[in-house]
């Protein structure tokens, strides 16, 4: 059992949802901290008919406990009705909920009732590795690269066939997610899509050619990729538009938010230090540490990527000039690898922390600021809350 970094509220505090892919932990981490809940799952089948068919069962249950009692409801987007209960069980009666789901999609497109602004609203991420490297075992760049290879779930990180599971996790995931609640007609399709979307992870995207792959419109791409955002499994990076220039880009980029989906889907196999597909799997993964510490933390800066026309880049820039930070899966940065960083710096020279991750064994600062940082140093310093 790894400590997980998502602080959640103290027993029955306030009502809150808790969204999150599948298999990230949720549950477990509910059931970890609110051992005395009451609770309802409605992956159980007997329980997903009785409310489906009268929600007000629910209540009636609920009503029969008392209101100190923390209510958890596991999967609620599997019947949004049950929300309008909540609602008034919150309203009427005082009670307080933690309601957990790996996808509002459902709740949404119905038109359900998402309390208002009565709940608090937090996403669990898959594994971090500033979580994994709280034990010793995990602190070793041969770990980290076990790590990258097998992806952030964390029922996939410590057994063999891990491609095996994977196979399973996308086919649950199209019959589940997709396929039940008709997210689309043509799975097909959509099959095909995902596969050709990870191979373009981390990059701009092109739903042109994308389309033309697929067979489909650029609208019915569009369509597949918001799925992949609602269901939670993966996310946009907009360009930085503080000062936009005509030499700039403003296409987004787009990160999955595991990287053995990735891999799976992309066909990587043995990812190893320096290889051809290991730089895109290692931003795969800054982006995805990034993300979680700036949710966890409650830090709410929006990351971005910066791209001149003329191919002159810097992965992410957090905010407005917070930090711009370079990934290189490489053992030493060199000038080279720094270009984007100094350009970036010297159109926007407001910008507070300039880094490079990579993968050195030792830090450098250059004379005009660049801090050149290693994983686990990256790692332990940016959840120290010291780069930003």
């Amino acid at each position: 059992m790894f400590t997980r970094a998502l602080q959640m509220p103290v027993n029955n505090e306030y009502t809150f949802f808790l969204w999150g892919a599948r298999q990230t932990g949720k549950s477990t981490l509910l059931r970890k901290m609110y051992p005395e809940a009451l609770r309802f799952d409605l992956l159980k089948s007997d329980l997903f008919v009785l409310f489906t068919q009268n929600p007000k069962i629910f209540r009636e249950q609920v009503l029969a406990h008392s209101k100190n009692q923390l209510v958890i409801v596991d999967e609620i987007q599997k019947v949004p009705a049950l929300l309008d209960e909540v609602h008034f069980l919150i309203e009427e009666h005082g009670y307080t909920f933690g309601l957990c789901g790996s996808s509002a999609r459902k709740v949404k497109r119905g038109q359900a009732n998402l309390l208002g602004g009565r709940a608090a609203k937090f996403e669990m991420f898959g594994m971090t590795f500033f979580e994994l490297s709280q034990t010793s075992e995990w602190q070793s760049k041969n770990m980290f690269l076990k790590y990258l290879n097998r992806g952030n779930l964390p029922s996939h990180l410590n057994i063999q066939n891990s491609e095996l599971f994977m196979k399973g996790y996308v086919e649950d995931y199209l019959k589940e997610e997709i396929a039940q609640e008709a997210l689309t007609r043509n799975l097909g399709a959509f099959s095909e899509f995902l596969r050709i979307a990870a191979i373009a992870d981390t990059e701009l995207v092109q739903y042109t050619n994308i389309a033309r792959e697929c067979m489909v419109s650029s609208p019915t791409v569009k369509g597949y990729y918001q799925i992949l955002v609602d269901t939670l499994l993966g996310s946009f990076v907009k360009p930085f538009t503080l000062r936009p220039q005509r030499t700039t880009t403003l296409m987004e980029k787009f990160y999955f938010k595991n990287v053995g989906i990735v891999n799976f889907l992309a066909k990587r196999k043995d990812l190893e230090f320096g290889g051809a597909l290991f730089g895109k799997a290692f931003e795969n993964w800054v982006y995805h540490e990034l993300s979680a510490y700036l949710s966890y933390q409650k830090r709410f800066e929006e990351v971005f990527h910066w791209r001149t026309k003329s191919g002159v880049e810097v992965d992410f820039i957090v905010g407005e000039c917070l930090a711009a930070i370079e990934v290189k899966g490489a053992e030493i940065a060199t000038s080279q690898h720094l270009k984007g960083l100094r350009s970036f710096a010297n159109e926007y020279p407001e910008t507070k922390h300039k880094i490079c991750v990579c993968i050195a064994d030792q830090d450098r600062l250059t004379e005009d600021g660049i801090r050149i940082l290693g994983i686990q140093s990256f790692v332990s310093k940016m959840w120290a809350g010291e780069l930003f």
